[in-house]
């Protein structure tokens, strides 16, 4: 099987796009596994407001408030096996900025398409203008930290206790990477 092909998200993506969220939500704090999202892992459904900001976000010019752009990673039976996502920061005066969202399907992991995935994104953020690519992600989930640090990323700050999730308590990270000046 030949390496995932990486493919710009349009509106007609998007049906499929949800499917493959939902199913990659399962695997939220699975078994031993970290949670990747800030949420129960009852909740495995991507949910319905961030749907409607993702389909708004893909048709907003790049630099304006609620843009938002995304990547999918087809195999060769056309099945998403990835995706990465770059938006708008929510202030206003950072559009200099923007933040990462990613995943990969549980039986591609550990593969190289999250750094593929990532090496893309960060390509065209820089071909946009953008000189800052700035991430959040659970404390506990150490392989996504790896991850975004093998690419560059640095760690700005925690906030430990962030969230009550099931019972426990989780910090957020912050990190960011420098694209220009």
């Amino acid at each position: 099987m030949g390496a995932p092909a990486i493919h710009a998200v349009a509106q007609e993506d998007l049906p499929a796009l949800f499917v493959y969220l939902d199913d990659h939500l399962r695997d939220n704090g699975k078994g031993a596994a970290p949670l990747f999202q800030p949420m129960p892992r009852a909740e495995s459904f991507f949910p319905v407001d961030k749907r409607a900001g993702f389909a708004l976000g893909l048709g907003t010019a790049v630099g304006a408030p609620g843009w938002r752009r995304g990547w999918i990673a087809l195999d060769e039976d056309g099945a998403i096996r990835g995706h990465i996502d770059l938006r708008a920061r929510p202030e206003r005066t950072a559009s200099h900025r923007c933040l990462l969202g990613m995943g990969v399907h549980r039986d591609a992991r550990r593969l190289g398409l999250g750094a593929s995935l990532l090496t893309h994104a960060l390509e065209w953020a820089q071909t946009q203008g953008l000189a800052w690519v700035d991430l959040e992600v659970l404390a506990d989930n150490g392989p996504a930290r790896r991850l975004y640090e093998r690419s560059g990323f640095v760690q700005t700050g925690e906030i430990p206790d962030l969230f009550r999730i099931d019972g426990e308590r989780h910090g957020y990270v912050f990190m960011t990477r420098r694209l220009q000046a």
